[in-house]
């Protein structure tokens, strides 16, 4: 039984060339480098070797995680999203209630949240409670580090 998951046209390009990178370059380059790590001969006290191999797992690893994400991804259809509420793809513009400081997320699949790009997941505490919201809209948000509280300033699709 196979699940799908929405995910923006960026995320899923993004995976799409990571796995073409780590096809065409990394899996060549380990390759490579077994190759030349066998020309030492003895392979059980080869380090060289060794490392290549844990680099060759890593990378087919790799592979394989991207290779199933991809087949179970849905790219979404943002024409059939509102695009002044909040929701996957969305860009979201928050003001701290108690320190006045502004923030700005995107609004995406867990696949490709990453916050030190102030891309957060929908199924993230903050990332859910933005769901369907509006400009103007105030929000509290109880996390793992207590309370927080947002006012939305806006909601765009860029």
């Amino acid at each position: 039984m196979s699940t799908h998951s929405y995910i923006t046209r960026g995320g899923y390009e993004k995976l799409e060339k990571e796995l073409h990178h780590l096809m065409s370059v990394e899996r060549p380059a380990v390759i490579k480098s077994l190759t030349h790590a066998r020309s030492f001969g003895d392979l059980s006290e080869n380090a060289e070797y060794a490392a290549a191999k844990e680099r060759q797992l890593q990378v087919e690893s790799k592979i394989n995680v991207i290779s199933q994400q991809l087949s179970s991804l849905i790219i979404i259809d943002e024409s059939m999203i509102p695009s002044d509420k909040a929701y996957l793809g969305a860009t979201v513009k928050l003001k701290d209630k108690k320190t006045g400081e502004e923030i700005t997320y995107m609004l995406v699949s867990t696949v490709e949240a990453d916050f030190n790009e102030n891309k957060i997941s929908t199924e993230s505490p903050v990332g859910r409670a933005l769901l369907g919201k509006k400009a103007g809209e105030a929000v509290e948000i109880t996390v793992p580090a207590g309370k927080l509280s947002y006012k939305i300033l806006s909601v765009s699709r860029d």
